[in-house]
């Protein structure tokens, strides 16, 4: 499973690597807080459009600065773990930005893709996505899924 995680520095010869074997990569981001079916459905959806699924994941830092107090609720490396886990998965690349562009720009997905809380127009990196030619997919299903839901029910029955 170490194999699956990739560090930010060593991204780029990955890239190349998949690249020079012809393979189409799509890239998916998120914090994977508390995994629930929703995640699951997102991240098979965006697998099933490519040969190798790269998934970006924030660090414990981005999450909390985009989730607020109280996030994450698992610490970025078990979430990394968590992730690599899934068959689905080919590489997971934590990451600390804010926003996945810097991650955009160097992977330079045939696809990028997006949960159904989204819309191909509405996806924050549209611009940087479509710049270099790649293309943008909503995958999953509807947005009734969510890990503050989830975290709300938990606290609600303690």
């Amino acid at each position: 499973m170490m194999k699956k995680i990739c560090s930010l520095d060593k991204l780029p010869n990955l890239i190349k690597k998949l690249k020079k074997d012809n393979k189409k990569i799509i890239f998916a981001n998120g914090c994977f807080d508390v995994l629930h079916v929703g995640h699951i459905r997102y991240l098979e959806g965006a697998k099933s459009l490519g040969d190798i699924l790269i998934v970006g994941i924030n660090n414990d830092k981005s999450e909390s600065q985009l989730k607020g107090q109280g996030r994450p609720i698992m610490q970025e490396e078990d979430r990394i773990e968590i992730v690599a886990a899934l068959e689905c998965v080919d590489y997971v690349v934590p990451f600390s930005d804010p926003t996945v562009e810097n991650l955009l720009r160097i992977i330079k997905p045939a696809i990028h893709t997006k949960g159904t809380d989204y819309t191909v127009e509405t996806v924050p990196e549209r611009e940087i996505v479509l710049s270099y030619g790649g293309q943008i997919a909503i995958t999953g299903d509807r947005k009734n899924h969510s890990t503050t839901d989830i975290i709300k029910k938990i606290q609600q029955q303690l």
